[in-house]
C-alpha cells in the first residue's frame, strides 16, 4: 500500500466502564503519535470531562479545530505529535452510549503542513429547518474559499454527499467528486485538489440529525481504505457493499471475508480497532452506524 500521510492520523475508542460513570479507553490506532498514546491509555473522562466527556454530556458530534483554550486535557502531548484537531463521535443506541470515538488530524513529524483535505460535521435542525447546515469543519491546508463556500452550502434530504447520506441512514462514498454532479461542490473542491468524499450519518441523543463528511486529497488521503459493510436480514453476516483502496482502486464487492474487527463491531454495536502489528501491517478500524436499535452498516478504515 502507499506509504503517503493520511489525513487522519489518529483513532480512539473510549466506552463506558462497568458502572457506567466514566469513558475509559477501549481501543486506539495511535500510529507514529507515539506521546501521545503513552500520554493516553491509562487516562479515564466523566461526562463532561475533556473532549470524550463534552460529546457524551453534548449527545452529539464536536469539532474542536485547536486545544489550546479548550478544555482539552492532552495539549502538550498532541502538539508534541503533531495533532491539531479532534472530532469526537459519540455512539448511541437510543438514549444508551455504546462509545465516543475521537479522531484526530495533524502534520506528519518532519513533514511539510500540506494536510489538505476536510472533516465536516452537518446538522439538521428539524423544528427549525428542511435543510442541512454546516455546522462545524476543519480544512487542514485548503483554501479559504472552499470553507467559505461550504458555509453558505445547504442540502436537502437525497442532495449532495451530505444529504444522501442523511436520506439513505447509510455511509455514502464517492471516488471522484467531479464526475456524475451528486457533489455540488465540486468545483472549488477541485481547486483545492479534494478529489474523494466519504459521508457518515451520525446518530445522536437528541432528534437533530448529524452527518460526518471526510472529503480526501490525492497527496493526503483520508486513510488508505475505504469500506462499507452491510448485515444480512439475522444480522449475522456481512457483506461488502463498497469498498476503495487508493492503492488497489475500486474493491470487490458481495461476501468476501469480512476485517474481524468488523464482525465484532457488528455484534456488540461497539467501534472496534485492531492495531498495526506484525500479522497486520495496517491498523483497521471498524465503526457501526446504528439504526433503530440495529447495526445498520459497519464502516472500516485501513491506515
Amino acid at each position: 500500500m502507499s506509504q503517503s500521510p493520511t489525513f487522519i492520523r489518529v483513532v480512539e475508542v473510549w466506552v463506558p466502564d462497568e458502572v457506567g460513570t466514566l469513558l475509559v479507553l477501549g481501543s486506539a490506532h495511535y500510529g507514529a503519535a507515539t506521546r501521545f498514546g503513552a500520554s493516553s491509555r491509562q487516562m479515564c473522562f466523566g461526562k463532561g470531562e475533556g473532549l470524550p466527556g463534552q460529546a457524551w454530556d453534548a449527545g452529539h458530534p464536536i469539532v474542536l479545530k485547536q486545544f489550546d483554550g479548550s478544555a482539552f486535557r492532552r495539549t502538550a502531548a498532541a502538539h508534541a505529535d503533531g495533532l491539531t484537531c479532534g472530532i469526537a463521535l459519540p455512539v448511541f443506541n437510543g438514549e444508551t452510549l455504546k462509545a465516543v470515538v475521537l479522531i484526530f488530524c495533524g502534520d506528519s513529524p518532519g513533514a511539510e503542513p500540506l494536510q489538505a483535505g476536510a472533516i465536516e460535521l452537518w446538522r439538521n435542525e428539524a423544528a427549525v429547518s428542511k435543510d442541512m447546515l454546516l455546522e462545524d469543519g476543519y480544512y487542514g491546508a485548503t483554501s479559504n474559499v472552499f470553507e467559505y463556500i461550504s458555509r453558505r452550502t445547504a442540502f436537502r434530504k437525497g442532495t449532495g454527499l451530505p444529504g444522501l447520506a442523511w436520506e439513505s441512514g447509510l455511509p455514502v462514498f464517492m471516488a471522484d467528486l467531479g464526475k456524475g454532479g451528486r457533489f455540488l461542490r465540486a468545483d472549488s473542491a477541485q481547486k483545492v485538489g479534494i478529489n474523494r468524499g466519504f459521508a457518515i450519518p451520525c446518530n445522536a441523543a437528541g432528534p437533530d440529525a448529524y452527518v460526518m463528511a471526510f472529503l480526501s486529497a490525492l497527496a493526503t488521503p483520508i486513510v488508505r481504505r475505504f469500506e462499507t459493510w452491510l448485515p444480512d436480514a439475522a444480522g449475522a453476516q456481512l457483506s461488502r457493499l463498497e469498498g476503495f483502496c487508493e492503492t488497489d482502486g475500486v474493491l470487490d464487492v458481495g461476501n468476501t471475508a469480512a476485517p474481524a474487527a468488523a464482525a465484532r463491531a457488528l455484534a456488540s454495536g461497539v467501534p472496534q480497532v485492531d492495531a498495526a502489528s506484525l500479522q497486520q501491517p495496517q491498523a483497521v478500524f471498524a465503526l457501526p452506524v446504528l439504526r433503530a436499535g440495529r447495526v445498520a452498516a459497519v464502516v472500516v478504515w485501513t491506515f
